[in-house]
């Protein structure tokens, strides 16, 4: 196996549907392949994981204008505390923040809770929910007592049992969590920035919906699901009771791309877009042809990749066609990294 610096094309149409007779500001994308469910515990592509984080949020995420990588609260109140051996990790919550309103609260506004984060990783150990996400979960992480209280329903053949005492999983209080590991992990709040699959879940959701749920996420993030026609188009709409949260970052002094987009986005409320709307093109030429014709806004899929065969004729020499040019369509160069087996 060789590794191989490859080179990644995206284009960007500045066409998004917000023309003055539109009320709502849309974003529209394609996908090249269908996602398979909007259930955390149960997802096995990363199409799905490319949502998930625009409903759900974990305890942490990303600066996305960093460079190097940096970690910030995003449910947390502050950074985690962790002891000198890297085996236990506490998190204070941040109070105040609520749940997407949903039949599930009975008309009640409900607050995010320590609980919450504990129950979303109580999803995938539970066998009944078959998930693809607990092998890693619990030979990386590896919480004290989660994997005994699963083998514990494996035995009995009864449902796992989400009241059971864990000791690696508890909440010390309505806003503190504690996590307790079996091995030293240093990186740890790596996973618990993981929205698409660790962000809060409230169980009222998972409970009232059943087998439906993956059709119903609830959650805390600046979308939640307005219709789902499956393998075929995903529509997000904004989250009503989405708190206030302002675009912020810390590029770079050098990141000139970086320096810009904060210079222009900085403080504005989001998300900024009322809408998304995502279809399955799985074909090349229907991908494309559905960019040319202003059906969608951007032209990447998850992996950033224009289609090959279209590269000579969008970027001939390198360079954005000036045709597209004239259109207002962007190019973008990012390296990605790949790998080839001979």
């Amino acid at each position: 196996m060789r590794p191989i610096r490859a080179l990644v094309v995206l284009l960007a149409a500045l066409w998004l549907t917000a023309a003055a007779a539109e009320p709502k500001k849309v974003l529209k994308l394609a996908f090249r392949v269908a996602e398979t469910s909007l259930d955390p515990a149960k997802i096995v592509d990363i199409y799905s994981r490319t949502i998930t984080p625009h409903i759900f949020e974990a305890l942490y995420t990303y600066d996305h204008l960093a460079r190097p990588a940096k970690i910030v609260p995003q449910l947390a109140l502050g950074m985690p505390e962790a002891s000198a051996d890297f085996k236990t990790w506490t998190v204070k919550v941040r109070p105040g923040i609520f749940f997407a309103d949903d039949p599930a609260f009975k008309g009640k506004k409900r607050e995010v809770v320590a609980q919450d984060f504990i129950y979303a990783l109580q999803r995938i150990a539970d066998p009944a929910n078959k998930s693809p996400g607990w092998g890693f979960l619990d030979a990386q992480v590896g919480f004290v007592g989660l994997r005994e209280v699963r083998q514990t329903a494996l035995d009995s053949r009864k449902p796992f049992d989400y009241d059971a005492p864990i000791e690696g999983l508890k909440a010390l209080d309505r806003y503190t969590v504690q996590f307790k590991l079996r091995e030293p992990r240093p990186r740890l709040v790596e996973n618990l920035a993981a929205s698409d699959l660790y962000g809060a879940q409230a169980r009222e959701g998972a409970e009232f919906y059943g087998d439906a749920i993956d059709a119903h996420p609830v959650g805390t993030g600046p979308f939640r699901l307005k219709s789902w026609r499956r393998s075929s188009r995903i529509v997000l709409e904004r989250n009503p009771g989405f708190r206030e949260f302002l675009y912020e970052g810390e590029p770079a002094a050098d990141d000139a791309d970086g320096q810009a987009l904060l210079a222009r986005f900085k403080g504005r409320r989001l998300p900024m877009v009322d809408e998304v709307e995502i279809s399955i093109v799985e074909e090349f030429q229907p991908q494309w042809l559905t960019f040319l014709n202003r059906e969608v806004d951007a032209l990447a899929g998850v992996t950033g990749q224009l289609p090959s065969q279209f590269t000579n004729e969008a970027a001939p020499g390198g360079k954005l066609a000036p045709r597209l040019a004239r259109k207002g369509v962007q190019m973008f160069r990012s390296l990605a990294p790949d790998a080839a087996f001979t």
